[in-house]
Parts: structure tokens; sequence; C-alpha cells
């Protein structure tokens, strides 16, 4: 937990609110929405790197190498059609019946192994990864974690700006980050990051080379999974037939997205062991 300072909280919203005002239509995100975030990109990357190396340590890797293989094939492809520079992504697969699968700020990247039970195509799992990947670029976890920080009165952005990770409120970042207080357990974005991630995903799963005409396979399979029911990866998301509606709307233009990048050679052969 966040130390306990002689410090008057009230002394950081100031700056706080002052730049919401100042900075209001500054940032976008790749959708065109105005943003608004305090924290340092190194800052966001060094929070995501050490949170999956704490999911690494607490959860078990899946020891099926073809497996690995499979996501890291589709993940490196999607990765490849972001602009440049994307850095490089680190990917891991981990050994747990859940449908869920994650990215978080530094390139990291998350798959579930229960995941492939509702992903069941590469195509359908490039809309997974590709809607998570949409979280990173879109900086969804700043915003979180700049919303945590107007709540906590200021004190975390002491900690953040002084880069003293050990005094932060690990509990307030791993929110921000969408992972549980249970490692394992993801949390759901606001719906307004659910719809962009979504639209980022397609879109980006079709520049790559898969058929985004799967995102929608994709979230129908879910339900059938659930029993009528959305899994917990859904639990709080936009409504099953808004999210379908949604995705259909911009689908002529991902459809043709998909059509060019298939003439340009790229359509990734990843096969499932």
């Amino acid at each position: 937990m966040t130390q306990i300072r002689d410090i008057d909280p009230t002394r950081y919203l100031i700056p706080l609110l002052l730049a919401a005002l100042f900075c209001a239509g500054c940032d976008q995100s790749p959708t065109g929405r105005t943003q608004f975030t305090v924290v340092p990109e190194s800052q966001m990357n060094a929070l995501g790197e050490q949170s999956f190396e704490e999911l690494l340590q607490k959860l078990p890797l899946s020891d099926d190498a073809g497996l690995h293989e499979y996501v890291g094939c589709i993940a490196q492809a999607l990765v490849d059609a972001l602009p440049q520079p994307h850095g490089s992504w680190s990917i891991a697969v981990f050994d747990q019946p859940s449908a869920n699968a994650f990215a978080l700020p530094g390139g990291k990247i998350g798959v579930h192994t229960g995941m492939l039970r509702v992903a069941q195509t590469p195509d359908q799992l490039a809309a997974v990864i590709g809607h998570e990947i949409g979280h990173v670029i879109a900086n969804h976890a700043n915003e979180r974690l700049t919303q945590e920080l107007a709540v906590q009165g200021g004190l975390m952005l002491a900690d953040l700006l002084a880069e003293d990770s050990g005094s932060l409120d690990q509990e307030a970042v791993r929110r921000a980050l969408g992972i549980g207080a249970e490692y394992g357990l993801l949390l759901p974005y606001s719906r307004i990051h659910e719809r962009e991630a979504d639209r980022i995903g397609r879109d980006l799963m079709a520049k790559a080379g898969f058929d985004p005409r799967a995102s929608i396979r994709l979230w129908r399979n879910m339900i059938e999974v659930g029993g009528g029911q959305p899994p917990a990866f859904l639990s709080t998301h936009p409504s099953y037939d808004n999210r379908l509606e949604e995705l259909a709307e911009g689908m002529q233009a991902a459809e043709a997205a998909y059509r060019r990048a298939v003439a340009a050679g790229r359509a990734p052969n990843c096969t499932l062991p």
C-alpha cells in the first residue's frame, strides 16, 4: 500500500486539474477519441513489465511447444502490422482453463489455454489478441491509472513521478492494468474502452492478413461456450447484440484492408498443432 507521508494530497490535485484543462484535446486514441493521461509512457511500460513478471511467477505456463509456436505466430503477425516503431513484444501461454487473454504496456501478451476452446481458428484467436493489443496501443491502462491517481488525491502521482515503485499502491496499479487481486483474474475495461479495442483489433487483424469476419464468429462462440451467458471475459463488456452491430458497421472497410493484405502477400500460415 502507499506509504503514509506528511504531504497534503490537495497539493497534487491542482496540477492534475490544470493538466486536464490544458491537455484536453491534445491526446487522441487511434480512433480519434480525446484522452487525458498523465503517466509517462516509460512508467507505464515499467509497470506492465513488472506485472508480467509477477504473472510468470504465479501462473503455470503451458509446456506445449507447438501451442506456444501457434499463438506466437498469430501474435507476431499482428505486431508486425502495427505502425512503426512498435518495439518487440513478448508472448506467454498460461496453462489456465479460463477463456482469457491480455496485453500489458511494455509489449507483453498473455493467452490462457482455455481461450483455445473459444477461439477455434487462427483468425478467431487473432481477433482476441488484436483486441488486447488494441487496449495497449490506445493507452487504456494509462487512462485508468490516471483516474486512480485522481481518486487517491495525488499521492500515487508523487510515487510515480519519483519512480518509487516500492511505495506504490500495487492493487491500484493492477486494477489499471486489468489484473485482479487474484492473479489470473482479468478485470474488464470500461465499455468505451472495450468498443474501441474491438474496432482497433478488427482493423489490425485485417491489416495482418486475418479475416476480420472471424471477430463476429468469435463473440458468438463466447456465448455458446457460456451456455447462453457470457463468460467472465465478457461479463461487464458491451452487450452481445451491440458488440456484433458495432463490429459489423466497419466490416466492409476491414474486409477491403484484408483483401489488400492478402494481395500484398500477408497471409500468416499459423497452424494449430
